[in-house]
């Protein structure tokens, strides 16, 4: 495929993207942070409907974890979805993905608890794991505080969508909690720099520098990259995690390691469904203006609900 094969709306909004570099040190990334805030209250400012928000407070093995959960419309209980947002492990919050967890929420007729999970570089590997598995763990056991059924799926978008398979994984080794679905939005999983969709495709909204510096803040050394809670791409048996949705784009980068994921799952024995869209760009499913990023939201709220009974 050549770039002109991109999706006009999505080759647009990777454009815009790209005027804000990702930062590669310190000083940048904290100003970008700043940045956000005003930048994703503007893009914000008229959100898709739910039934209704709510922030709320759990417990992290470090310090308490903001969180705000999405209702859907009609009548409680609603099966809960835990959200881990993107953004390479080190960017990225509750705010930015606020429009895809509010479609999610529409689409699957689910409950949606997005996390805010400790970043790198402060915080690098385990900490966000940490974090997400408590996430998990606590939304499990909190069934009438969340108004739920008692089922429980996980999902995330690029580094979320890591932490979602790595939970999942989790919770197979560790007899629990039980998760009925794992929804894996182009993950950060099993990245190789000689991936044809690396080689190829690099530059496009990532690039090998951005990725080389996401994962160096994160792993901080080969060993933690080994790591099957690190990348679950290094487990050696993937047959006792939840069933799984993962979805790739065919510009990404990402693309190959989220279908080799997907390929080991079945291989495994695990019910997968694979899906790319190969005119899509790296996070695709959070560009507002982008169509078929409604279209892919619709198909994993489907997923879900079938899987949760939502």
């Amino acid at each position: 495929m050549s770039a002109d094969q991109i999706d006009p709306q999505a080759k647009r909004a990777a454009a815009r993207q790209s005027r804000i570099p990702l930062p590669h040190g310190g000083y940048k990334l904290k100003l970008l942070r700043l940045l956000t805030g005003p930048l994703t209250r503007l893009q914000n400012r008229n959100p898709p409907s739910v039934g209704a928000t709510e922030s709320i407070t759990l417990p992290g093995p470090a310090g308490d974890l903001d969180a705000r959960l999405y209702l859907p419309d009609g009548n409680p209980p609603h099966p809960t979805v835990v959200f881990f947002h993107g953004g390479g492990f080190v960017l990225g919050s509750i705010e930015t993905h606020d429009w895809l967890c509010r479609h999610l929420t529409r689409e699957s007729n689910c409950a949606v608890l997005s996390v805010e999970y400790r970043l790198a570089p402060e915080h690098p590997f385990p900490a966000a794991v940490e974090d997400a598995y408590a996430a998990v763990e606590w939304a499990a056991d909190s069934t009438e505080r969340l108004r739920g059924t008692g089922d429980v799926a996980v999902a995330g978008d690029s580094a979320g969508g890591n932490l979602a398979a790595v939970t999942a994984l989790m919770a197979a080794e560790r007899d629990g909690p039980e998760i009925e679905h794992q929804a894996l939005l182009y993950p950060g999983i099993g990245i190789d720099p000689e991936q044809e969709s690396v080689r190829e495709h690099a530059g496009i909204v990532l690039s090998r520098d951005d990725i080389e510096w996401f994962s160096a803040a994160y792993y901080r050394s080969e060993i933690h990259r080994r790591n099957p809670y690190a990348d679950p791409i290094n487990a050696g048996d993937l047959s006792g995690v939840a069933p799984a949705t993962v979805v790739t784009a065919g510009f990404d980068p990402l693309r190959d390691g989220g279908k080799a994921y997907a390929e080991r799952l079945v291989a495994d024995g695990v019910a997968t469904r694979y899906e790319n869209y190969p005119s899509m760009v790296h996070g695709f499913m959070t560009m507002q203006e982008v169509d078929r990023a409604r279209d892919a939201i619709a198909s994993v709220g489907d997923d879900l609900a079938d899987a949760l009974d939502g």
